[in-house]
């Protein structure tokens, strides 16, 4: 690979890099951390991301659009989900911290994949789980707070969909560059500590054959 970023080569580089010829991607995510931190740990990623947004036509910038979405916590920006790979590419912009909602990066939670991210400017303090969940797995029982690391721009690290984490603070400047796997879990947990509230979140797009079950159930 090259020492540099360039317009469509700073994502595009990566998404061949971490590719595994014949192997879902989800089963061997430690080659794709391997890959993607000795990526990323090379100087001008930030210059690179910004080559590759302004180089994007008015069609593809309408594409990172749709298919980004807004957060209590940040805004979460897709700029690269081809059909075809098993992992799409993202920036996290954080909000500053007092425009924060409770409910997202703030609680105790897990995702449906996995992912590698960096910090790319401010900061954050990362906190790790380990939790007891109910029988059937639907919920969250209890949780022990494993580790607390005040994160700073170049640190890079990995989440497992099995691993539980939250960002209780970041500065109003944080911005993180991840790629994420497709999803291994139909649904995620999360878990509010001050209230031990347990929450199960289902993505809205796998529950199109339930609101057509609704509504039929409504009709008659």
């Amino acid at each position: 690979m090259s020492t540099e970023y360039a317009g469509h080569s700073a994502v595009t580089e990566l998404a061949t890099a971490i590719s595994v010829a014949d192997r879902p991607v989800v089963d061997h995510w430690g080659h794709v951390a391997g890959r993607f931190h000795d990526w990323a740990g090379r100087p001008g990623l930030q210059e690179g991301l910004r080559a590759y947004l302004g180089a994007l036509t008015p069609q593809e910038e309408m594409r990172v659009i749709a298919r980004s979405r807004e957060t209590t916590t940040h805004f979460a920006w897709c700029l690269r989900d081809e059909p075809a790979e098993p992992f799409t590419f993202w920036l996290h912009e954080y909000k500053p911290q007092r425009d924060w909602r409770r409910g997202y990066a703030d609680s105790i939670h897990n995702h449906r994949y996995h992912f590698c991210t960096i910090l790319l400017t401010g900061s954050y303090l990362h906190e790790r789980f380990t939790v007891r969940l109910a029988e059937d797995g639907r919920s969250i029982r209890d949780t022990t707070l494993l580790r607390s690391t005040q994160a700073h721009r170049g640190d890079s690290g990995t989440m497992l969909a099995h691993e539980f984490h939250r960002i209780p603070k970041a500065t109003d400047d944080t911005l993180t560059f991840l790629v994420k796997s497709r999803a291994v879990n139909p649904w995620s947990l999360s878990f509010d500590p001050d209230t031990r509230t347990s929450h199960r979140h289902v993505p809205v797009e796998s529950r199109l054959e339930e609101l057509a079950r609704t509504l039929q159930r409504s009709g008659t």
